[in-house]
């Protein structure tokens, strides 16, 4: 049985190709993680089965949750498109993050940014600094 030393470059300069570290335990860590634990577990006292089925069900839970994350992410970013195309032609006011409040109808949408942008006369207002809306060519008579 031959033993192979560890290198302490970990492949660098070797010519392997270096995986980047994660932050977070995608399943193909896991699955490194769990392959390399059977590989060497003790014959004698072989990893219980429960355990690993238990790690497999652990896996299984994870790759869901980050495709249900992955859906509703999509799913948010598809209604906030929807709602910005709406807003084309009504009138709208708005709160800009430095604190200028403005109105005016909106004439274009971009869907560049992660959120949309609303042109209003010659401003580009992110679509979640807009704080009304009512339909072009009525007034509203309260103020805000």
């Amino acid at each position: 049985m031959t033993i192979s030393a560890i290198a302490a470059n970990n492949g660098v300069g070797s010519g392997e190709a270096v995986r980047a570290p994660v932050k977070t335990m995608d399943s193909e860590v896991f699955m490194s993680l769990l392959v390399t634990q059977l590989r060497y577990q003790d014959p004698s006292a072989p990893m219980d089965t429960n355990q690993m089925m238990s790690q497999s069900v652990q896996l299984s839970m994870m790759e869901k949750m980050t495709e249900l994350t992955a859906g509703a992410k999509e799913s948010f970013s598809l209604q906030m498109r929807t709602a910005a195309a709406q807003i084309i032609g009504t009138q709208v006011s708005y709160t800009l993050s430095d604190g200028t409040k403005g109105s005016g109808v909106a004439s274009a949408v971009s869907f560049v940014d992660g959120v949309p942008t609303v042109t209003v006369g010659d401003a580009k207002v992110p679509l979640d600094l807009i704080t009304g809306m009512t339909a072009a060519g009525q007034t509203n008579s309260t103020t805000t």
